[in-house]
């Protein structure tokens, strides 16, 4: 035990299962396990999509919710439910000294702007001047703020005033891996002493789901578990709206104020092996490095469905005799928020001292055994992986 371990005192979670710590606990340990999800609204193609959110229960301006677009909407409102989880929303002391690092992609495009480009493009012959008219005549100017992808922390830092440095990082599952590693490794090394970490995704765009289809990774038809999608047309992948972010502390200064812990966050490591004949092989050395013991017999999986990604994953997992839960059946693929959120399930199981049940039935297989450490994993549906390794705080 240490001063500068890093544990986590607070959690703050989205997914189309609902909102909040309570709600994804409750879905998760029910039975049946039923997803909810979108199979209508851009078929052949589906979609885990957001619940309902009265979004000023925690962005309070309209004029802030105005100008966000969806997946900053839903990061700043699950940064807000994690800083009331862990007591630190409205501490002015705690919040201008805490530190915050992101994973993002991109800003949102304008759909209604790109259909008429395309639509006027087939009657005109000078599209380079049809394009300069469109974009300086339809595109609303915060439109091009609101595409970098630093917004999220921005829109973080000014509603939950969350003023200590920030970072952010992009690069799809690797990115989200990075922004804990950087935190967890701040505060260990005494340069932080409390961060808040997440991402956040909005599935639900005819563009997101295009730029997927175009690399072929989608799953195409009715939704299918997880595990039982290679085979079935497409890629494999069935996306998710949601986000997750954790706040993370330095052991002393957690007892210093009071909070309760979840979890520790004892290890974290990073890949990029290349993808082929051994990728397995390589997921199992990553794992082994980040469970050196062999301490967790369950496994969080943030497995995306991707096929060949997925079956390496499982190898590797199942190698090691785990009982493994992947819950981007339930929640879709999260992509930025995917690490973070498999992070988080983790934390809720340890602090319970209860495991999940099987997410599904046919492929995962029952827990057995003491429960006080618990492994997430990600896989990137194309590169990049990480594991930590949870233990009881």
């Amino acid at each position: 035990m240490s001063a500068r371990d890093v544990v986590i005192t607070g959690i703050g979670l989205v997914s189309s299962l609902g909102e909040g710590n309570e709600a994804h606990w409750n879905k998760l340990t029910a039975a049946p396990l039923l997803p909810v999800v979108d199979e209508a609204r851009f078929a052949p193609y589906a979609v885990h999509p957001l619940p309902e959110i009265d979004w000023g229960l925690q962005i309070p301006k309209r004029g802030d919710q105005r100008q966000m677009e969806t997946w900053q909407r839903i990061g700043t409102y699950a940064a807000g439910l994690a800083l009331d989880d862990a007591g630190i929303k409205g501490n002015d002391a705690l919040c201008s000294t805490m530190d915050m690092v992101v994973a993002a992609a991109g800003g949102e495009r304008d759909e209604a702007v790109d259909a008429a480009i395309l639509a006027a493009s087939a009657t005109r012959s000078d599209l380079g001047v049809l394009l300069n008219e469109k974009l300086t005549t339809e595109l609303r100017p915060t439109l091009f703020l609101a595409q970098l992808s630093n917004l999220l922390a921005g829109n973080i830092s000014i509603v939950h005033n969350v003023t200590g440095s920030s970072r952010t990082f992009m690069g799809e599952e690797g990115s989200a891996v990075s922004a804990v590693d950087v935190a967890a490794s701040r505060i260990r090394s005494g340069q932080s002493t409390h961060a808040l970490v997440g991402g956040a995704l909005n599935a639900e765009q005819s563009n997101t789901l295009l730029s997927y289809e175009l690399g072929r990774y989608l799953h195409r038809g009715p939704w299918r578990p997880l595990w039982d999608r290679e085979g079935s047309e497409g890629g494999g992948l069935i996306l998710g709206s949601g986000a997750a972010f954790l706040v993370l502390e330095s052991r002393e200064h957690a007892e210093k104020r009071g909070a309760r812990a979840y979890a520790r966050l004892a290890r974290i490591e990073s890949g990029n092996a290349r993808r082929g004949d051994g990728y397995a092989a390589a997921l199992a050395k990553l794992i082994t490095a980040a469970d050196p013991e062999g301490r967790a017999t369950l496994a969080i999986s943030g497995a995306s469905g991707a096929h060949k990604a997925t079956r390496a994953e499982r190898e590797a997992l199942e190698a090691g005799g785990r009982a493994v839960r992947a819950f981007s059946s339930l929640t879709g693929h999260l992509k930025e928020a995917q690490f973070p959120f498999a992070i988080a399930l983790a934390a809720l199981a340890i602090q319970s001292g209860n495991a999940y049940p099987p997410f599904d039935t046919e492929s995962e297989k029952a827990f057995t055994g003491k429960l006080d450490a618990v492994l997430a994993t990600t896989v990137g549906f194309s590169q990049a992986e990480g594991a930590a390794l949870l233990t009881s705080a």
